[in-house]
């Protein structure tokens, strides 16, 4: 069953009804009811007693996000849940960084006295300590400058800004911040191709994958950098999707 994007909308804020000025459109948008005037949602077509939320001209008339629109704002808004996540993890890595910065030498210490404890059980279940990729991964940390940890911690803290103004630029459906997401994530994808080379795993596969599919949608269905005409065409296709324009149209070739 496909899915009805205006009416799951409309079942979860409501509806929205206009009426417009012009009396051979407010008579196709209204409807007289046992129950009192009903007017015609922009957003669904279904008609919704009470008083109309607004009134005026047509060319007034809200601009209703309907149909492949909504879909459009869900999708970005999944992503933008996805970016705000990401922000979250980030700066937290960053101050870890900037905190094991600070306290490199104490956490130096503590972790090789810990090691000498956990030796034992180590050897016991026959695992080397002295040749283990995690253990050789720890004390490698332990030999960067604390200046080059502070420059670590500071690149992840503005990584962490930018993936934080995307959502919110994503959220509320801002086209400098669909550029924004185009334009850093695939800044990033030969980053990501190159760690792939290093070592394998599913979670960056998945990323990758992610990440590209996010560029391409975002790339085409928002039609950026004058792809399938642009913005123009953007604005051509909402305001073309709007009911009121579509009564009109279709009031005029009624009349002609």
């Amino acid at each position: 069953m496909k899915l009805d994007w205006n009416r799951r909308t409309c079942a979860r804020r409501g509806h929205v009804t206009y009426a417009p000025i012009e009396q051979h459109l407010r008579e196709r948008l209204q409807a007289q009811t046992a129950l009192g005037d009903a007017w015609r949602c922009l957003r669904c077509g279904d008609f919704a007693l009470g008083e109309p939320h607004g009134s005026g001209r047509a060319e007034e008339a809200p601009q209703v996000l309907r149909g492949r629109a909504l879909r459009d704002l869900f999708i970005l808004r999944v992503l933008a849940v996805e970016r705000v996540l990401r922000f979250v993890f980030i700066t937290l890595a960053a101050v870890a960084v900037w905190k094991f910065s600070n306290s490199q030498d104490a956490v130096r210490q503590l972790f090789f006295n810990d090691l000498t404890i956990f030796r034992p059980v180590a050897e016991h279940f026959h695992y080397d300590l002295n040749h283990s990729p995690v253990v050789g991964t720890i004390q490698k940390t332990f030999q960067y400058k604390h200046s080059t940890l502070l420059i670590v911690a500071g690149a992840l803290l503005a990584y962490a800004v930018i993936e934080g103004i995307e959502g919110v630029g994503l959220w509320f459906a801002k086209r400098w911040a669909e550029y924004l997401t185009v334009v850093a994530t695939a800044a990033f994808l030969p980053l990501e191709v190159y760690e792939l080379t290093e070592k394998v795993s599913y979670l960056k596969i998945g990323t990758l994958v992610v990440n590209i599919l996010a560029v391409l949608y975002i790339l085409f269905a928002k039609r950026l950098f004058g792809l399938r005409g642009g913005a123009a065409a953007v604005e051509a296709e909402r305001r073309g999707t709007s009911l009121v324009e579509v009564e009109q149209a279709a009031g005029e070739r009624t009349a002609a």
